[in-house]
């Protein structure tokens, strides 16, 4: 009896932990309260407390930060750009945070275009931290055709701006002192397409940090990759869009079926309603395209992607077809968030796109694809959406849900924040590079937790549960253009293996001419943790130091409810051996005191 009860009691337990439902939950009004409303623009650690913070764009004029905090609402609005820092007649399309000037606390960069123009020439404004204030702006003082890529050029860990000019010249400005240093950044004009999207990103799996960019020639849509060789960017062959397509999307890269380098994905139309859409993925090295998601039908009714405005209004912000690629249920492969549109024009929301086996002969050499979730409700329930990503709200390295909505009539976005529930025992690691210009010893004693550090490069090794060999990787912040809304760290699914993480390997970019990798490896690290790294100093990578900070799962609860059941249980007998012991000696004694009785007479 007592063997049946354990059993049924540790059956009950693993399938609460494998079978757990996964929902979504609207806490909007705790994280802002009555706040919801603006542009989340970008996400970072402002005041350099350990929380993310969130920055959105008011009335596409001023700029609010928001404050985590421990207490509800969780985020605060506390710094705030006005409109009367910036020229008069502007919108606010972009905000990038980082430590451009290299003291280890956060500044903001701003790009910024004129209402009254339909080009997308861009003007950039960064203003400058100082003890979690802004201090003082700068101006470029040159004007870009698009918004800048936001990358580390020549490999000091300090952020730079790197774009084409009027001229489609592609420079690279450095914030040297503070004040703007222009040079010619590659051996070549780009004529670059807009919107870009192009990437900062290692492309070769040799831990330093690649440049990749989207062109547009007078043989039509391409791509061009600068692999980055002893410190310099040298352009490889180009390459070219998927046949048959209208509009393309904008690129992004993830490690799509965990083989540990990472992948070229690509949302595109196939005819200029974006009636017939598709995604596309293409693996490093190789010219051909295979789609991951071709089926948009759901029952009768047909969706797509929300085709792109070819001329938007002036004054407006543009949204080019993205995906916002997060592990939503930490089973190691990465999944999507997408808007798309009904094709018979009753309207559009934001759907998950969940990374699974693939089942049919197109995807067969991936070997995973992509499948809409078309029954996730609380989804559903956002109507008029237009942009949805990742975010983990709580900081326990499960991602949660932000997604914009838009309604009739009205100006500007309403923000509705969703928790993951996901409470299946899968495990991850989160991991967040800094800068490394300093360690212990920041000027001023400031923490050097603030710098949304561009470039570095993360993947991992372990042996799964079945004891095949899995790995990961992912890079740190390497679009920054058009609303690409990355997060300052990067979260890996580990799946349901509880092993400790056999390698884990952080590199980061190299100074121009420079042919060492900086690459440092940290062995058996523990799940569900947070790994903050410093590389400093940044050519001494057997220096850098690494903190791990643990977030308990739901799998540690349920096995400290498993064993206080137990322990209960084991109290229970051994109380009910001791009374019995007890009623037996009991008896035992009065029969010895009977017999003693007898003997005496």
């Amino acid at each position: 009896m007592r063997i049946l009860f354990i059993k049924i009691f540790t059956f009950t337990v693993y399938f609460a932990g494998q079978y757990s439902a996964s929902a979504l939950q609207d806490v909007t009004t705790d994280l802002f309260g009555s706040e919801n409303h603006g542009t989340v623009a970008a996400f970072g650690d402002f005041n350099s407390d350990k929380q993310t913070d969130i920055f959105i764009i008011r009335e596409q004029s001023e700029l609010v930060i928001f404050l985590a905090d421990l207490k509800a609402p969780y985020f605060k609005p506390k710094v705030h750009i006005p409109k009367k820092a910036l020229p008069a007649n502007c919108i606010i399309t972009g905000v990038v945070p980082g430590d451009y000037d290299g003291d280890s606390q956060m500044d903001v960069l701003l790009t910024v275009q004129l209402k009254t123009k339909a080009t997308s020439d861009t003007m950039v404004f960064v203003f400058w931290g100082n003890n979690q204030t802004l201090d003082g702006q700068a101006d470029l003082n040159k004007t870009f055709v698009d918004q800048p890529l936001i990358m580390d050029f020549n490999g000091d860990m300090i952020p730079d701006i790197f774009g084409v000019s009027a001229d489609f010249s592609t420079e690279v400005c450095y914030l040297t002192g503070r004040n703007a240093v222009w040079q010619a950044a590659l051996s070549s004009r780009v004529k670059m397409r807009v919107p870009h999207s192009n990437a900062f990103i290692d492309l070769n799996k040799d831990f330093t940090a690649d440049l990749f960019l989207t062109t547009q020639d007078d043989n039509g849509l391409g791509f061009e990759t600068w692999i980055s060789k002893d410190g310099n960017f040298t352009k490889t062959q180009p390459g070219r869009i998927p046949e048959n397509v209208k509009k393309v999307g904008q690129s992004c890269f993830v490690d799509f079926d965990g083989d540990g380098f990472q992948d070229h994905l690509l949302p595109v139309c196939l005819d200029d309603a974006c009636h017939r859409s598709a995604i596309y993925l293409s693996k490093p090295g190789e010219p051909e395209w295979v789609p991951v998601l071709t089926d948009f039908q759901r029952r009768e009714t047909l969706w797509g992607f929300v085709p792109p405005q070819t001329t938007p209004p002036a004054g407006e912000l543009h949204n080019p077809i993205t995906l916002h690629l997060g592990d939503y249920n930490m089973d190691g492969f990465p999944d999507a968030l997408v808007i798309l549109r009904n094709t018979s024009g009753s309207g559009q929301q934001a759907f998950l796109l969940e990374n699974v086996p693939c089942d049919n002969a197109s995807c067969k050499d991936v070997g995973r694809m992509f499948r809409v979730h078309w029954d996730q409700s609380d989804l559903g329930a956002i109507p008029g959406a237009a942009i949805a990503t990742f975010f983990d709200i709580y900081e326990d390295g499960i991602l949660d849900m932000i997604v914009l909505s838009k309604e009739e009539g009205k100006e500007g976005f309403i923000i509705h924040a969703l928790k993951n529930n996901f409470e299946a025992d899968a495990y991850f690691v989160k991991v967040i590079v800094l800068s490394g210009l300093c360690s212990n010893d920041c000027p001023g004693n400031v923490k050097p937790f603030g710098v949304n550090q561009p470039g570095p490069y993360v993947s991992y090794t372990t042996v799964d549960s079945n004891g095949y060999l899995k790995n990961a990787s992912a890079g740190q912040l390497s679009q920054s253009a058009h609303l690409s809304l990355q997060l300052p760290y990067t979260v890996l699914g580990l799946g349901r293996s509880a092993n400790f993480l056999d390698h884990l390997y952080v590199g980061i970019p190299r100074p121009l001419g420079d042919k060492d990798v900086r690459k440092q490896e940290w062995t058996a690290i523990i799940p569900n943790s947070q790994l903050i790294v410093i590389p400093y100093p940044h050519n001494e990578p057997r220096s850098w130091s690494a903190k791990l900070y643990l977030t308990p799962s739901n799998i540690v609860l349920l096995t400290a409810i498993a064993l206080i059941g137990v322990c209960v249980f084991i109290l229970v007998i051994i109380g009910i051996l001791h009374w019995q012991e007890k009623k037996a000696d009991d008896r035992e004694k009065r029969q010895e005191a009977h017999r003693f009785h007898f003997d005496a007479m």
